[in-house]
Parts: structure tokens; C-alpha cells; sequence
């Protein structure tokens, strides 16, 4: 009975003109475009310059934050006031404003002062890019004031599992894990609901069907549907970014079933308890909207508020990202997976139990 439920569904699926193509084009373009787009590194910072002191050596610093990658010199600003005025408008993010007397300071105090004004609209490019301003003005002045003195600490540093800070190692895994969330959490949503707008569910409601031998019949499709679309992006990341995953191939495809059933089986339960597909989309929308912003995925999960991580405890999400990160860049085992492994096969269970009690077969 089960085989021919299962023969059902994919039939159903391919006889949708939409759904075969949004399968295999959705993942395709979110791997081409996501990691180039989805990119915390700032760069091409604007910057307006008041130089009040206009000496040689303040002419020294503009150049040095000019010829850095970080950083576009945008304008000098006569005034404070004119460069508030572009910082108004948007024209440049930060403004550098050089005092008088700049030059002497640093020359007989050895030690100077400079202002940084930064456009925090944009708070994360604003912080970051004046926290690289500041790095930058750090070290040109101690280049000047310790000239001829020996470094007293060499302080070599090295980073480990992504040498090269290549964001998109980083942002790859975790676009995996939004793509089987989105495909594989929207479909089933959509599912029994779509049948009970159409009328079909009733006709299975008389037959006796077991409610287990049927939310099993709508989930191993899309268990098979996770499969393909993770196949898929494992391949493009490989050949268009370079990306594979450092730890078993096969540990990797293990766990992915089981977030499958966590997310199949979270969209089932929304199913359920809808009445309209419309209905189902906007509830299945607002969880995949919280648990994607509160996944570590763009901020990290102890950069939160304690409340914040207390309810990101509670996101599958969460646990299945840090998976697919330890794997890819790490290569970490089972071993090392126990915690988010254990919290996913509790997920796993608690939905799909959920789903088999909460569906109402009427006799």
C-alpha cells in the first residue's frame, strides 16, 4: 500500500508544471548568485578627508588609507560641517577629520589625535569600517613612533580551517542547509492542504489507510527530493567555488536525511492545521524567517542577546548548520557531532509524531 501512496505523489509532483522546474532551477540559481551576494566582507568604503593641519605627514596617512583595499578617499572636505553635509546625503560612509597641529604632535608628544565620524545607517558597514580605520590609523602611528625600536613580541597568526578568509567557504554550507529548509519544509506545507482545497484528501479518508502509513507516503518523496537537490549543490559548489566538504561524504548525506525529516516533517504538522494554502504558505513563511535569522547564518549565535540564544536552542536550523560548517571546513566525525546530532533526531521525532497525531482522518 505504502509503494503505491509514494507512486501517487511523485506522480502528482511531476504532473505540476511548476514544481519539477522550481526543484532543480531554485538551487541552481541560489549557488550562483547567494555567495557572491551574501558577503560580510566590507569593502569600497567611502571616505570624506578634513585635513585642517595639511602637512606632509597628514598627507602620508591619506595615502596609506587610500591604498588600502578597504577604502575609497571619496572627497576633501574643505569643513567638519560640508563633510556632515555628504555623510547627510549618503555620499561617503566615514569622515576622517585631521586637527591642526596633527603633524607636531606626533613629532614631539609622540602622540596625535584624529576624529572618525561613521555612518551608521548601515550599522554593520558602518562598524566595521570604522573599526578597519582604526586599524589602519593604529598602526601607521605606531610605524612612526617606534622607528629604530625592536619589536619586543612577534606575534605570528595563523588561520585554521579557511587560510585564505574566503567568505564563501563560510556562506556555502549554510546556504545548503537554507535550501533544503526552503524546498523541503515549503512542499510538504503545501501538500496535504492543496488536497484538501481540491477535495482529493477526502477519498483517502475513507480508505483504511493507517494515518501513519500516510504522512509516510508524503514524506519520503521529498526525503528523495532533499537527496537530489543536495546532489546538486554539492556539485556546483565543487565546480564553481571550489568546495567540498573536508569530512565523510557519507556522514554528511546521513545527517542531511535526518534534517530532511526535521523540516518534512515541521511542514506536515503547519498542514495540518491549515485549512488554505494561502494560510499554510504565511505560517510556513514566518518560521522559515525565524529560524533562518536566528540560525547563525548571517550573525553569530553568541554575538546575540541571552534570550536570543536561549530560543535559538529551539532552532533545527541552527543545530544542522554548525553540521554542515564542522564537515565542510573542519572534517569533524560523529564523534564530534553528538550534540546537534542528538538535538536533530529529537526534532526528527517530535514533528513527525506530531504530524501523525495532529492529521484528522475522518471515517
Amino acid at each position: 500500500m505504502l509503494k503505491y501512496l509514494i507512486e501517487k505523489e511523485f506522480k502528482v509532483i511531476m504532473r505540476n508544471k511548476f514544481l519539477p522546474k522550481l526543484i532543480l532551477v531554485y538551487p541552481v540559481v541560489m549557488m550562483l548568485l547567494m555567495p557572491w551576494a551574501a558577503n560580510l566582507d566590507i569593502k569600497d568604503i567611502k571616505v570624506a578627508v578634513v585635513d585642517n593641519d595639511r602637512s606632509p605627514l597628514s598627507m602620508e596617512l591619506v595615502n596609506k588609507i587610500n591604498s588600502s583595499t578597504y577604502f575609497i578617499v571619496e572627497k576633501y572636505a574643505v569643513s567638519y560641517k560640508e563633510a556632515k553635509e555628504m555623510i547627510q546625503n549618503n555620499e561617503v560612509d566615514l569622515i576622517l577629520e585631521i586637527p591642526e597641529n596633527y603633524e607636531k604632535d606626533q613629532i614631539r608628544e609622540n602622540s596625535a589625535k584624529v576624529n572618525i565620524s561613521v555612518n551608521a545607517v548601515n550599522g554593520t558597514r558602518g562598524a566595521m569600517g570604522g573599526a578597519y580605520l582604526s586599524n589602519i590609523i593604529s598602526e601607521f602611528f605606531s610605524q612612526k613612533s617606534g622607528s629604530g625600536q625592536a619589536a619586543l613580541i612577534d606575534v605570528a597568526t595563523q588561520t585554521r580551517y579557511n587560510p585564505t578568509m574566503d567568505y564563501k567557504k563560510f556562506m556555502v554550507p549554510a546556504l545548503m542547509t537554507m535550501l533544503l529548509t526552503m524546498l523541503c519544509g515549503f512542499l510538504p506545507a503545501l501538500n496535504i492542504v492543496s488536497e484538501k482545497e481540491a477535495g482529493t484528501i477526502e477519498q483517502i479518508n475513507v480508505t483504511p489507510i493507517p494515518k501513519f502509513t500516510f504522512i509516510l507516503s508524503k514524506l519520503i518523496p521529498y526525503w528523495i527530493i532533499g537527496f537530489i537537490v543536495l546532489t546538486i549543490v554539492i556539485i556546483l559548489a565543487k565546480i564553481i567555488y571550489g568546495v567540498s566538504p573536508v569530512g565523510s561524504l557519507a556522514i554528511f548525506y546521513l545527517l542531511a536525511s535526518v534534517f530532511v525529516l526535521v523540516v518534512s516533517g515541521l511542514g506536515l504538522v503547519i498542514s495540518n492545521y491549515s485549512n488554505t494554502m494561502q494560510q499554510a504558505m504565511f505560517v510556513m513563511f514566518f518560521f522559515m524567517l525565524v529560524m533562518i535569522m536566528m540560525a547563525g547564518l548571517f550573525t553569530p549565535i553568541d554575538s546575540m542577546p541571552g534570550w536570543a540564544q536561549v530560543i535559538s536552542g529551539f532552532n533545527p536550523m541552527r543545530y544542522f548548520i554548525e553540521i554542515m560548517r564542522m564537515l565542510y571546513l573542519k572534517g569533524s566525525g560523529l564523534a564530534d557531532l553528538t550534540r546537534q546530532v542528538a538535538a536533530l533526531l529529537l526534532f526528527a521525532f517530535t514533528f513527525n509524531l506530531w504530524a501523525i497525531i495532529s492529521y484528522k482522518k475522518k471515517n
